[in-house]
């Protein structure tokens, strides 16, 4: 046996007068809040329409875009652009530490948002800034909930336990949006409200039940130049983006896009250089927060690449059938607006069963005759799902 395993199953100790291995303690408060995080993101989808006549926002002006892209988007892109340095400074720290830590903002963050004073511009700011402090927290535990389970289960059980998580990253996007599609018709409040338990319980069972059981490397440091570079680009990126897909007046005529503007111009420019030199700046940096050698492994980045696609494709089609549904085919097929987002969550509910169901199967597989084709097997079978979707007919 080697050396990791035996100190895995040391660390795998049993909690006092429960009975129950710390594994899984830290196994269920890692699911929480992948489900936490899941449910967050796609109500929030779902039940847009609902929060901006809540805040007095016409969804469909077009000063509202922008409110809209930033309230959707902008959690993403604090959570991928600190979640590096998180990592090193769970590596510094403590990975328990940090995700404790990252529950209680989270649970701030919601009930933040659940007490949003204003209304008009000034709500959909607040919103935002709010969603912002939830995504902070959303990345402190993102950044450590797979690395916690790699420390305390054994590499025979592995597979197992992160096929649950998964589980719940995946059928928390739906189960959001079922959620949503209730809750919006009732009051948008709601819709923030129900990730406060979630976060309240986290917060005390991290706190009171999971203990410190990973390997500190406290002589590191954070990569500051590394980070400017990085949230830099992709924050000047997302801004060009998001003020060129809205009207541009010049002159007296107005543009139904606004990618001529000389801001969008700017900012695309400036985030594109500051991406790119961006692998520049870590080649030569002393503790690089994206070590590029990494790359050299061939698993490490044919793995990477392959969750980007899926990713990218899985989101795609997420976000295209929520609008299909709710604009296109339910209202086709007699359902009434009001109850569209409703109907939209109940019809996304198949793909929630396929994930509950696949996922502990193919971890365990995965266990017993490694992932690489239950992996092949799944990205096929997502390919072949996807290109008879083009001969769907509405």
């Amino acid at each position: 046996m080697s050396k990791n395993s035996n100190v895995t199953d040391k660390k795998n100790i049993m909690i006092k007068g429960k009975g129950i291995a710390y594994k899984w303690i830290a196994l269920f408060n890692i699911t929480l809040s992948s489900l936490m995080g899941t449910i967050n993101g796609s109500i929030i989808l779902i039940s847009l329409p609902a929060i901006f006549n809540g805040i007095k926002i016409n969804p469909m002006s077009p000063d509202a875009f922008q409110y809209l892209l930033w309230i959707l988007m902008g959690y993403g892109l604090v959570t991928a652009t600190i979640l590096l340095s998180i990592g090193r400074l769970a590596d510094m720290y403590g990975r328990v530490k940090l995700f404790r830590l990252g529950f209680l903002i989270f649970t701030i963050g919601s009930v933040l948002l659940y007490l949003t004073p204003d209304t008009g511009n000034t709500g959909a700011l607040e919103l935002i800034i709010f969603r912002f402090i939830q995504a902070v927290g959303g990345a402190f535990t993102m950044a450590n909930g797979a690395a916690i389970i790699t420390d305390v289960f054994p590499a025979g059980e592995r597979g197992k336990a992160l096929g649950i998580n998964m589980v719940a990253l995946m059928s928390g996007q739906f189960i959001g949006l079922l959620l949503g599609g209730i809750l919006a018709t009732y009051n948008w409040r709601y819709v923030f409200l129900v990730n406060i338990p979630f976060a309240l319980l986290g917060t005390v069972l991290s706190y009171r039940e999971m203990k410190e059981v990973s390997f500190r490397a406290p002589k590191t440091s954070i990569d500051i130049v590394g980070n400017l570079f990085f949230i830099g680009g992709l924050t000047s990126l997302l801004i060009g983006v998001t003020y060129g897909l809205m009207p541009y007046e010049h002159n007296g005529i107005t543009d139904a896009m606004g990618w001529n503007n000389p801001l969008v111009i700017t900012t695309i420019g400036i985030g594109m250089l500051l991406l790119i030199a961006f692998p520049f700046v870590e080649s030569r940096v002393k503790n690089p927060m994206f070590r590029l050698e990494f790359f050299k492994i061939r698993a490490f980045t044919y793995a990477n690449l392959a969750s980007f696609t899926a990713a990218i494709a899985r989101g795609g089609v997420m976000f295209m059938l929520i609008l299909l549904l709710q604009g296109i085919w339910l209202p086709l097929h007699g359902y009434s607006f009001e109850d569209t987002p409703f109907w939209a969550g109940i019809y996304m509910l198949p793909m929630t069963l396929g994930f509950i169901i696949m996922g502990p199967i193919s971890g365990i597989l995965s266990d017993k005759y490694g992932p690489r084709w239950i992996a092949t097997a799944g990205m096929d079978s997502c390919c072949s799902c996807l290109s008879r979707t083009r001969n769907a007919s509405l």
